[in-house]
């Protein structure tokens, strides 16, 4: 009998796994797999537990929010076997779930999880660190982990609206110089993200063109910092309009980008801190993982 490793947060989105519990069990027993159950227990377990267990198993089974699959997948780059991973959102916002097409219903994402096809996505590399769909510094980056889970489960995407608006009364800026594919551009920004994904913090329609997430490349995206109001205006009519077009805003994709800064600046890496650092080197790499997606 295959054998899987089931691990969920019973504290995402709202709580809601508990309720769809039993039938999740069943779906895999059904398809065959002897089921082992993990709770997570604290911020970065789900790491550790299958860094040092997926030796064990046939597939790793999450379901959480998007930081917890980004613990199972740091965990399984860390590991010496890749196995395949099915992904049952539950959290508040699920942005790779999504850019997968895993449905939102628990049930229907648990029958993909262990039923679909294994699909080969690429991870980004942060340093020695993992991340599966965005890695961002900047205004509004560390709304989602300084948001409470009680908050979200309350309020969902009102939440990481009411504490981003705190940020914009004092909005910092870093100058950091960034290399990629040969360019060097040194600047002063409010905001960047690195991402392989098709939406951001729920929203789709922020990254520029057709989004693969086995193509090799990251999507870049950084926003310079606005000197006047009538700049700031310009910045927020291109990121809505999906321009590339505006100078306030550096667009592009690669499959290598370096920042380095004199300063400590924050990053959060899939919602998650990522670390206060100076230098972020971060390179795709392609078709790392498989994750299972609907047949």
């Amino acid at each position: 009998m295959k054998k899987v490793l089931f691990i969920f947060n019973p504290k995402s989105g709202k709580g809601q796994i508990r309720n769809n519990l039993p039938e999740i069990l069943d779906a895999g027993v059904k398809a065959g797999f002897d089921v082992t159950v993990h709770t997570t227990q604290s911020q970065g377990d789900a790491i550790d537990v299958v860094e040092k267990r997926a030796c064990e198993f046939d597939r790793v089974v999450c379901s959480g929010g998007d930081g917890t699959l980004d613990e199972v997948v740091t965990g399984m780059m860390r590991s010496k076997v890749k196995v395949p991973i099915g992904y049952i959102p539950a959290g508040s916002t699920n942005d790779f779930g999504s850019s997968l097409g895993i449905d939102k219903d628990m049930i229907r994402a648990a029958e993909i999880a262990f039923n679909g096809k294994e699909y080969k996505v690429d991870i980004g590399s942060f340093n020695d660190d993992s991340f599966v769909y965005v890695a961002a510094f900047g205004i509004f980056t560390e709304v989602s982990y300084s948001t409470s889970q009680d908050l979200k489960n309350v309020l969902g995407h009102a939440a990481y609206i009411l504490e981003g608006a705190k940020q914009l009364r004092d909005i910092p800026s870093y100058r950091m110089q960034v290399e990629y594919d040969g360019n060097v551009i040194y600047d002063e920004f409010i905001f960047g993200m690195v991402t392989n994904s098709k939406s951001v913090g729920g929203f789709k329609g922020i990254l520029p063109g057709n989004v693969e997430l086995n193509d090799g490349l990251f999507e870049v995206t950084l926003v310079k910092n606005p000197k006047n109001p009538i700049e700031l205006s310009e910045i927020l009519g291109a990121l809505a309009s999906d321009s590339n077009d505006s100078e306030m805003l550096y667009k592009f994709s690669t499959s290598h980008i370096k920042f380095t800064s004199s300063e400590n600046i924050s990053w959060t890496l899939d919602g998650e801190f990522g670390g206060n650092i100076t230098v972020a080197d971060i390179v795709n790499r392609n078709n790392a993982l498989e994750i299972l997606i609907e047949s």
